[in-house]
């Protein structure tokens, strides 16, 4: 069955027209999807989201915007435990092989730990530097060589060739040979250590062996390939009940899923200092804005102008960008239309003692949001979060909004954030398991033959790390820690480091839709209450714009225009621009 999924084409618009799409739960969106797949292509992936969610449990989880971070876990885990499974039978074949072959598969061994340290040097940036991506390489050729010789040598002993017993004429090698080799090449001509005193049975030994790596190598990427035919899938991966990742990792788990849950969706949000954004991704031109509230002269009716008064002035704004074009056709598939706007709250983590204290209930919420809207604190702030969720998830633009009036001033705080798309190796997932699945037999043979050399190394690492993992949850872990904020985000980690073109105009579009109904919002509320707007409009048109507000050119130097040149201004006419420099 294939797993490629196709989006839905717009209709004619002559045709009937289709029902509106239901929004897509967090628990099943493509986000999830990948980055659910994406515990199974990258391993060091899959380890920081355990180590993050499931390790560190004194540490809330970051919000989990579109996407649902406790299934991401839960495939985590099981990731963790099948490769467990196939690492600990190809590193115990190896263990076991060792003495059985007389120490012939020794070289072997080494020249595959050669292999599998090659990745580890050259570390996980797509252009390492010289200094690891030249050792890496002298690894990776290395043991390459030294796997491909040890081989032949094995091939070669094991038909009687440089063996204890190959000297008889039985050996089929030619009696009449004088030097009693057979006239061909043993394991003492190439000089290669741990081969001197195998006997053809233990070669025959060490092929078997070999032979066994192979298949569990093509064993776990087949299994891989059909996991992603099956419960990762697009068609069946909505289908959360039937998960085989869920409910089967104990009452650890079970408690933690819960707290995340409970956590990742939340208005309130319960933040690390150095982090408060954690989730959003990363800030996109974060700006501040300060006005002097100025009564206009021409009016008495002037009312009390304060946050909720602005806020709620704005909000109607940003739900009209949902509505489609009167005179559209066909129904509009632009994602304006699922426009998610909320109000949150942030609250530092600081001063609880247990995870659970946290106030998630929706009185303790409300309770804070009617203190936080209108007190502009420093620790506790009020935020109008205003998300677009792009690319079926993938790519997520949030917007936080913030106003305060203090001493006769307006601030307005805008921190816009933009999510990037997933890593390109998880959205490949899907193509490479298909061609696993579907590829002819000596492709499948072939790629499990390239994958032996490698396999020491990498059971060492995952038995290594499982090991660990275990140790530091046998001793407690982190439980017993006071609470902390979020360190990181399972998103944030799997996100790409570019955007196309097309997402980076769909960010652009979003954010000046949003900033500038957002800045009009607050216009009105200002015209409405009885205040001036001139020089908020004027600010907000040179943000808008990338220019900087000038307040004051006396002593400064600046120059305008294509051609002119930057003088000191002083009290007298300036004459580095004109108005017809092409200001």
């Amino acid at each position: 069955m294939s797993t490629v999924h196709v989006p839905q084409q717009p209709h004619r618009a002559d045709g009937p027209a289709p029902p509106e799409a239901a929004p897509v739960p967090p628990h099943a969106s493509e986000a999830t999807r990948l980055l659910c797949a994406g515990a199974y292509v990258d391993p060091d992936y899959r380890d920081r989201v355990i180590d993050e969610l499931y390790l560190h449990e004194q540490r809330l989880v970051a919000p989990s915007l579109g996407f649902d971070a406790a299934r991401v876990l839960a495939h985590a885990l099981r990731a963790r435990r099948q490769e467990l499974l196939w690492s600990a039978g190809v590193a115990g074949l190896w263990v076991v092989g060792v003495p059985v072959t007389g120490g012939l598969l020794t070289g072997l061994l080494l020249a595959g730990l050669l292999v599998g340290l090659a990745p580890r040097v050259r570390g996980d940036a797509r252009e390492p530097p010289s200094h690891r991506a030249l050792p890496a390489s002298v690894l990776r050729w290395a043991g390459a060589v030294l796997f491909a010789l040890y081989t032949v040598t094995t091939v070669a002993t094991a038909f009687g060739a440089g063996s204890g017993g190959s000297g008889s004429p039985s050996g089929g090698y030619g009696s009449g040979d004088p030097y009693g080799t057979g006239g061909s090449v043993g394991a003492e001509d190439l000089g290669l250590p741990f081969t001197g005193a195998a006997e053809p049975w233990q070669a025959w030994a060490a092929l078997g062996v070999l032979a066994l790596i192979a298949w569990c190598e093509a064993a776990r990427r087949d299994g891989l390939a059909r996991a992603f035919g099956a419960e990762l899938s697009p068609e069946r991966f909505p289908d959360v009940a039937n998960d085989p990742a869920e409910g089967r990792e104990g009452e650890r788990f079970a408690r933690l899923t819960g707290r995340i849950r409970r956590e990742q969706h939340a208005p309130l949000i319960m933040y690390d200092e150095e982090r408060p954004f954690c989730g959003a991704g990363a800030a996109h031109d974060t700006w501040v804005l300060a006005v002097e509230l100025r009564p206009d002269e021409e009016r008495d009716d002037r009312r009390p102008l304060g946050n909720r008064v602005i806020l709620d002035r704005i909000r109607p704004l940003i739900e009209q960008l949902r509505e489609p074009a009167e005179h559209a056709g066909t129904p509009v598939r632009d994602r304006l239309r699922g426009l998610e706007i909320d109000e949150c709250v942030f609250l530092p983590v600081e001063g609880l003692t247990d995870r659970d204290q946290a106030p998630y209930t929706p009185e303790a919420f409300e309770r804070h949001l009617l203190r936080a809207v209108e007190e502009g604190g420093e620790k506790r702030r009020h935020f109008l979060r205003i998300r677009v969720g792009a690319w079926e998830e993938e790519l997520g633009v949030t917007v936080y909004v913030r106003v305060h009036t203090q001493g006769r001033m307006l601030m307005l705080e805008i921190a816009p954030h933009v999510m990037p798309p997933v890593r390109r190796e998880f959205k490949r997932a899907d193509h490479v398991a298909h061609g696993v699945r579907t590829g002819p037999v000596p492709s499948r043979v072939a790629a499990a033959l390239s994958l032996t050399p490698g396999s020491p190394g990498r059971a060492l690492v995952s038995v290594f790390r499982d090991l660990v993992l275990a140790w530091r949850l046998l001793t407690g872990g982190h439980r017993s820690d006071l609470p902390e904020g979020p360190a990181l985000s399972v998103r944030e980690l799997a996100a790409a480091d570019a955007k196309s073109t097309f997402q980076e105009m769909d960010v652009a579009r979003y954010l000046r839709s949003i900033q500038d109904r957002v800045g009009r919002g607050v216009r009105l509320a200002l015209a409405e209450a009885g205040y001036e707007t001139g020089e908020f409009v004027q600010k907000i048109v040179n943000i808008s714009n990338g220019a900087v507000s000038i307040n004051r050119v006396e002593g400064s130097t600046f120059a305008i225009g294509e051609n002119s040149s930057a003088v000191n201004g002083g009290p007298g006419p300036q004459r580095g621009a004109s108005a017809d420099d092409g200001t």
